[in-house]
């Protein structure tokens, strides 16, 4: 997605939280959830000095660490390189510093390389998963295309080699979509990646007696994240465009809808759940265009959802059997009534609405890189705000009076448990003198 350029909010899949109950999922359509970034902790009153402490105590304190693991990212020993390779993740997970990878990006780059050409294993995820970060990061789109050109080729020969571990081309399906989305300028750009993609998560169709294939719990991993990189890819697509390539039959980057439907027949929960997102997601793109788009295939669609929706066979792990009849509910009222869930994420002073398939997606893909750090990139990273359209990020002045007001509220909840702590003891002492 070329920066600076607004995206319709067309379609999306949805992102539940884990561990919501039964009757929580089934009665709720919309849920509030409010987060507090890590920068706002760090913060003391006082105005522009309580603003140039929580600076100092913020990035400040964890560059010489940065630093060091960028120079250990290099080392001989494996486990030393995979170590930095972790230190360079969670920093930039939870810290948006652009000017800082802007003057080491040939440093940085050149880690990643090496890391994912020349490692094994846990080393080659690691430096797949700081792919995304890197990229979300950079403000230039020279820059961007700089990190592309050499990363993106990488990534595909990676995930296409089938001696490389299942987990490895996961990761790598994933870091794919998300740089394919940052960096794609057309269709010339994500159709190819589409059909890649979709060439990795055909395994997980059904066979030809229409029986789920017997994958592996690696290789369901690796057909998920196949799946849900390719459906954040569709969220660029055009309803116009998608309809046309849907009804072209000799079209490789969308397969067959009844393949997509054979899928939620899978073994896998990961697998039905992204499929069955995926298929709402469908829909809603293609209905922007064609009101009665897939129609003739709903009816056997509500069947298969309605079944996984009120799944109780025991044979399943019962929080697997709750996330799944959670996310199936969602699909199925929207089949059903065309309601799609909506999420209201709530971050500092500012809130953002999750109300279609399309930018539930793009938030999860985007949470699942960013972790809990995903409020810290909402607050300021300028790409992460342009695809959600939150507009220019707050002026420091704001940021700093809503951080001394929260922690202001923190050290007033600390100081009335001391007070009741203490006038408990003190009527214990009264009770044992009256007595």
């Amino acid at each position: 997605m070329p920066r600076n350029k607004k995206k319709n909010k067309n379609s999306a899949e949805t992102w539940q939280q884990n561990g919501q109950s039964d009757d929580e999922t089934s009665n709720d359509n919309a849920s509030t959830y409010s987060c507090h970034s890590e920068t706002q902790n760090d913060a003391n009153s006082g105005g522009q000095e309580a603003g140039e402490t929580m600076e100092l105590s913020g990035f400040e304190k964890y560059e010489e660490k940065l630093l060091q693991a960028i120079e250990n990212a290099t080392d001989k020993s494996q486990q030393v390189r995979i170590n930095a390779l972790q230190l360079i993740n969670e920093t930039l997970v939870h810290h948006y510093i652009p000017e800082f990878i802007d003057d080491r990006k040939v440093t940085l780059m050149d880690i990643v390389e090496k890391s994912l050409r020349r490692g094994k294993g846990t080393e080659q995820v690691w430096a797949a998963k700081l792919i995304p970060l890197l990229i979300i990061q950079i403000e230039t789109e020279t820059d961007i295309n700089e990190f592309v050109s050499v990363l993106k080729p990488l990534l595909l020969s990676t995930l296409l080699d089938g001696a490389a571990a299942s987990e490895v081309r996961a990761k790598c399906c994933s870091a794919l979509g998300l740089v394919s989305f940052v960096s794609a300028d057309g269709l010339g750009d994500i159709l190819p990646i589409m059909k890649v993609l979709q060439g990795i998560y055909a395994g997980g169709f059904l066979k030809g007696d229409d029986s789920a294939a017997g994958t592996s719990t690696e290789a369901g991993v690796l057909h998920s994240a196949a799946l849900s990189a390719w459906a954040l890819l569709l969220t660029l697509l055009g309803p116009a465009d998608l309809v046309a390539m849907v009804q072209d039959k000799t079209n490789l980057a969308i397969p067959s809808v009844t393949h997509l439907m054979g899928m939620l027949q899978s073994a896998h929960l990961d697998v039905r759940m992204a499929a069955g997102e995926t298929l709402a997601l469908l829909l809603e793109l293609g209905r922007h265009h064609d009101d009665e788009f897939l129609e003739d295939l709903l009816p056997e669609l509500i069947e298969a959802t309605q079944k996984l929706a009120t799944d109780s066979h025991k044979y399943r792990a019962k929080r697997d059997r709750k996330m799944q009849r959670a996310t199936f509910r969602d699909v199925l009222h929207y089949l059903e009534e065309d309601i799609s869930p909506e999420i209201v994420i709530k971050f500092g002073r500012e809130m953002l609405t999750l109300d279609t398939w399309a930018v539930h997606h793009q938030y999860t893909c985007l949470r699942s890189a960013l972790g809990f750090g995903i409020n810290v990139h909402l607050s300021e990273n300028v790409f992460i705000r342009d695809v959600f359209q939150l507009g220019p990020k707050l002026d420091e002045p704001e940021r700093l009076r809503k951080t001394v007001k929260t922690e202001q509220k923190f050290i007033n909840a600390a100081a009335f448990k001391a007070r009741t702590i203490s006038r408990g003891k003190n009527r214990d002492k009264r009770s044992y003198m009256l007595n």
